[in-house]
C-alpha cells in the first residue's frame, strides 16, 4: 500500500516536472517570438510600378505586423488582398529582423480609358486586359483614338479592327525594348499610329517595318530634343528612306475618346505645309 502511494507520487512529480518543463520551453519560445522576430528590414525586388514604401505599407499592414515570423506565416498560409497591377508577392525570412519581399509584377504595355466603365484598360503584350483601375500608373503610356466600348479582366481587348491592335502591340513593345515609351499613342482616323513625346509627335504609320523605323527614331531624337513639331517615318521602306522633320506642324489629340474626328485631308495638309511649314530632313547617323 505504501509502495503504491510512493509510486504514484513519483508520477504525479515526473508529470509536474513535463509540464513544466513545456511550460518553460513555451515561455523560452514565446519569449524568443516576440523579443527576436521583429522587423528591422524589409529589402524589397522586382517592383517598378510601386515604390518600395508602398509595398512595405501594403505588406506590413496590421497591429502585428511588427513581428516577422507572423508576416512570414500570414502571406504562406493565408490568401491576402490582392494588390492592384501585381500579379503576387513572395514573403521570406533572411534573418529575424530582415524580411524579403519579391514582387511579381503585372506586365503592362498601356492602357486605354473605357469611357463605359469609367476605368482605364491596363493590358499586356498580348493584348489581353490585365487590371481595371481608375488610377494611372506613372510610365505607362495611354493609347487614345481606339474605339472601345466596353473591356473585361483577362480577356482580349475587344477592338474591331485586329489589324490595328497587332500594330499597336507591336509598337508598344518595340518601344519597350528601345526604352522610348511615348507620353501618348494616339491611332487617327486612317489607322496610322503617332507617338506623342510633349512638343515632339512621331508618325511610324501602319504595321510595316516598324523595328526599322523604331531603330532610326532612337537614333535621330537627340538631334530634335527641344524642337516643336512632327518627324514622319510613316513613309520608310527599304528602298523609299525619306525622314523628314516638319516644324511647327503637331496633330491635336483628342482627350480620352473612343473615336477621332476627321483629320484635314491630304491636299489641305500639302497647301497648309507649302505656305507656312518648315521641313527639315532628318539624318539617321
Amino acid at each position: 500500500m505504501i509502495k503504491e502511494r510512493r509510486r504514484k507520487r513519483r508520477k504525479r512529480r515526473r508529470i509536474l516536472k513535463a509540464v513544466l518543463i513545456v511550460l518553460i520551453v513555451l515561455g523560452l519560445a514565446a519569449l524568443i517570438v516576440f523579443k527576436v522576430f521583429t522587423v528591422r528590414n524589409v529589402e524589397i525586388t522586382g517592383n517598378e510600378l510601386y515604390s518600395d514604401k508602398k509595398i512595405r505599407d501594403w505588406v506590413l499592414n496590421d497591429e502585428y505586423s511588427w513581428n516577422s515570423l507572423y508576416v512570414f506565416f500570414k502571406y504562406k498560409l493565408k490568401e491576402t488582398k490582392e494588390l492592384p497591377f501585381v500579379d503576387s508577392m513572395e514573403v521570406s525570412l533572411k534573418s529575424p529582423h530582415t524580411l524579403e519581399i519579391h514582387v511579381y509584377e503585372k506586365g503592362v504595355l498601356g492602357y486605354v480609358y473605357v469611357p463605359s466603365l469609367g476605368k482605364n484598360a491596363y493590358f499586356d503584350k498580348d493584348g489581353f486586359v490585365v487590371e481595371l483601375s481608375t488610377d494611372v500608373i506613372e510610365g505607362t503610356t495611354k493609347i487614345s483614338g481606339l474605339s472601345v466600348k466596353t473591356a473585361k479582366l483577362y480577356e482580349k481587348l475587344p477592338i474591331e479592327n485586329q489589324s490595328i491592335l497587332r500594330t499597336l502591340l507591336n509598337v508598344t513593345q518595340l518601344l519597350d525594348k528601345y526604352e522610348l515609351e511615348p507620353e501618348m499613342i494616339y491611332v487617327t482616323e486612317n489607322g496610322q499610329v503617332l507617338l506623342s513625346y510633349g512638343k515632339i509627335q512621331v508618325n511610324v504609320g501602319e504595321n510595316e517595318y516598324l523595328n526599322e523605323k523604331i531603330i532610326r527614331l532612337q537614333k535621330i531624337m537627340p538631334q530634335i530634343e527641344g524642337m516643336e513639331g512632327t518627324l514622319h517615318l510613316e513613309t520608310w521602306t527599304e528602298t523609299t528612306t525619306d525622314i523628314y522633320f516638319e516644324k511647327g506642324q503637331l496633330t491635336e489629340i483628342p482627350n480620352d475618346v473612343q473615336s477621332v474626328p476627321v483629320t484635314e485631308d491630304t491636299s489641305q495638309k500639302d497647301q497648309k505645309s507649302a505656305s507656312g511649314g518648315d521641313k527639315k530632313e532628318a539624318s539617321e547617323e
